[in-house]
C-alpha cells in the first residue's frame, strides 16, 4: 500500500509545481459550489497551498485514515487530527468529494470530457476521490463491488495521469 500513498503525494506535488490556478466554477465537484457563502475563511475547500502541505498530506496518509460508511472521515494519529489543516482536509473529504458510486461515475464522465489542465482544487479533489475509491475497493464485501470500485479507481488514475502528461 505504501507505493500507492507515495504516488498520490507525488501527484499532489506535481500539481503544485504546475502552478494550476483556482476559480469559482466547480462543475466537476458540485458539492463545492454549494458551500454557504457565510462560512468563515477557516473552512477552505482546498488543502494544498504549498510543498509543506503536500508533506503534511503524505504524513497524514502514512499515519492512517478512515472513511466510515456514514461518510465520516478520520485521521488515526491524534496529533495530526488536531491540526487546523487536517480539519480542512476533513471538511473536503466529508462534504466535497463524492461518496456514492453514481456520483463518482459522473465525475469520471466529466473528467473524460474535460479539456486542458485541471485547476488545482479539481486535481486535489480528484486525487482525494482516488484515495476514497481505493479505500472502498479494499473494504468491499463482494467480488463484484471490488471490481466496480477497481474500475472507478483505474478511470480516476487515468484522468490524473492524462492531466499530468498534457503538453502545452
Amino acid at each position: 500500500m505504501l507505493p500507492w500513498k507515495m504516488l498520490i503525494v507525488a501527484l499532489f506535488c506535481c500539481c503544485i509545481e504546475a502552478g494550476a490556478t483556482q476559480h469559482q466554477a466547480n462543475a466537476l465537484f458540485p458539492a463545492a459550489s454549494s458551500i454557504k457563502r457565510g462560512v468563515t475563511a477557516a473552512v477552505n475547500p482546498t488543502f494544498i497551498s504549498s510543498i509543506s502541505d503536500a508533506h503534511l498530506l503524505f504524513e497524514i496518509l502514512m499515519s492512517g485514515i478512515q472513511f466510515e460508511s456514514s461518510g465520516a472521515f478520520s485521521v488515526t494519529d491524534a496529533e495530526l487530527a488536531s491540526l487546523q489543516k487536517t480539519r480542512n482536509l476533513d471538511f473536503i473529504c466529508e462534504e466535497i468529494i463524492p461518496k456514492k458510486l453514481t456520483d463518482i461515475l459522473r465525475l469520471i464522465s466529466g473528467l473524460s470530457n474535460h479539456t486542458g489542465y485541471l485547476h488545482q482544487h479539481d486535481f486535489e479533489r480528484t486525487v482525494l476521490t482516488l484515495v476514497y475509491t481505493a479505500h472502498q475497493m479494499v473494504s468491499s464485501a463482494t467480488e463484484y463491488q471490488r471490481d466496480v470500485w477497481a474500475e472507478s479507481f483505474v478511470s480516476l488514475y487515468k484522468s490524473i495521469k492524462k492531466d499530468l502528461t498534457l503538453r502545452n
